[in-house]
């Protein structure tokens, strides 16, 4: 989404800054390969003030009839087959509800409150990003450091010979300003996950870097990549244990087990490249590909660990970060002009995803399977909506006028609005 207006008066001139860049380390000097430092657990810390969720959801079906009304008209439209929300406000867990079922079969599966979800590009937020803030945090990410310092492939001589790959930084990478484009069929002419990674290191640049926003699974890749590197693990492993357990996400998962897929809704009736239903799966073909563990799609929620997830952004990052580092990627970048993205996160526009009444300080994502996680600090608001607006392909958008009128419904509700 491109912002349309500035920001509000009351974000400070600090936040408008560029994210200043720690001093480089001795990795990125080596280019044929990088240096691998072993990390250690993240032990949960708890600083004083902190507070875990409480559940108060006896009004919600008063107090939230209005945006309820919204989903089960959106079901009944076809808009999707089923969903699932949480609220949070002020640390308190005011609405969880399902509606809907698997399918549009009247026999189909009900959707429940703990239905796992297909999160698609909420991936790249709950775990990508949030992975490169603890590594960032450690002193192993440098935000300005050159991506081929890291994954020298990306400039290396199978990538064409474009001089500009080489001033793309993992800044770039995580504010989707990198001059990558936004998707390539890359699944087309990749068999393996080295093929696809292969596909996507040679990526050709689309746009100068730094000059244009432009949201990239590619480059989310490739950023991927380049944290697994750093940190000398796979994604799904430092995830599990540094985010997933320590915040307490405990039904967050890539690939679920073959035996949860049954429980889960599916998300397509793949009839051109999988050629079966796709359900417990992720739907993203690039990231089935690379294995259904891949940087830009694959984590499979619920919506009370989203809320979980959001809460302790809205905590300051606790148990797992600091506020400080909270602060640095989520407040809006300045370059390219009129960007509305963070570092990994987005913000809102105008028109937004989000509705009307989220503050200029919130932070959220979209993902194609029709999934959406919005938190707004200054209110301490967090939304998350969960569909499978893909079922049975991806052809229907209603939900791009559902999902705003329910925020603002949320918001209505909570008497929160501007």
């Amino acid at each position: 989404m491109t912002a349309k207006r500035g920001l509000k008066d009351d974000v400070t001139k600090d936040a408008l800054e560029v994210t200043p860049g720690l001093p480089p380390l001795a990795a990125f000097a080596i280019t044929p390969s990088v240096h691998k430092i072993t990390l250690d657990s993240t032990l949960p810390y708890r600083e004083p003030g902190f507070s875990f969720l409480v559940r108060n959801l006896g009004a919600q079906e008063e107090r939230f009839r209005g945006a309820f009304d919204i989903l089960k008209k959106a079901i009944a439209e076809q808009t999707f087959p089923g969903c699932s929300l949480a609220v949070t406000l002020d640390g308190e867990f005011l609405a969880h509800k399902a509606c809907g079922r698997f399918t549009y079969d009247a026999g189909a599966p009900e959707v429940n409150t703990s239905t796992l979800f297909d999160l698609a590009s909420l991936t790249k937020v709950v775990a990508t990003t949030t992975m490169a803030m603890i590594l960032y945090e450690r002193g192993l990410l440098d935000l300005e450091a050159p991506v081929s310092a890291i994954v020298p492939e990306f400039t290396g001589q199978f990538a064409e010979n474009d001089p500009r790959r080489g001033t793309v930084t993992l800044r770039m990478l995580l504010a989707h300003s990198s001059g990558l484009p936004a998707y390539e069929r890359l699944f087309l002419r990749a068999n393996t996950r080295e093929q696809l990674l292969q596909a996507a290191f040679t990526t050709s640049l689309t746009a100068a870097p730094g000059t244009r926003s432009e949201y990239s699974d590619i480059g989310f890749i490739i950023l991927g990549i380049a944290l697994e590197r750093l940190a000398d693990e796979s994604l799904d492993t430092f995830c599990q244990r540094e985010i997933f357990g320590p915040v307490g996400m405990t039904h967050t998962t890539f690939n679920p087990a073959p035996g949860l897929r049954g429980t889960i809704p599916p998300t397509a009736d793949d009839r051109t490249f999988r050629h079966r239903l796709i359900q417990g799966e992720v739907q993203d073909e690039n990231a089935r590909v690379l294995g259904g563990i891949a940087p830009h799609a694959g984590l499979f929620s619920t919506s009370e660990d989203l809320a979980t997830f959001a809460h302790s952004m809205l905590n300051g990052g606790q148990p797992i970060l600091r506020a400080t580092t909270v602060q640095i990627f989520t407040r809006r970048e300045s370059a390219p002009a009129g960007t509305s993205r963070a570092l990994g996160w987005d913000t809102p526009s105008l028109p937004s995803q989000s509705g009307k009444y989220l503050s200029s300080r919130s932070i959220g994502h979209l993902g194609y399977t029709g999934t959406s996680l919005w938190i707004d600090p200054e209110r301490q608001v967090s939304i998350t909506l969960l569909t499978n607006r893909t079922w049975p392909d991806c052809r229907n958008e209603a939900i791009k006028q559902v999902r705003p009128a329910f925020y603002d419904a949320v918001m209505e509700a909570l008497g929160t609005k501007a």
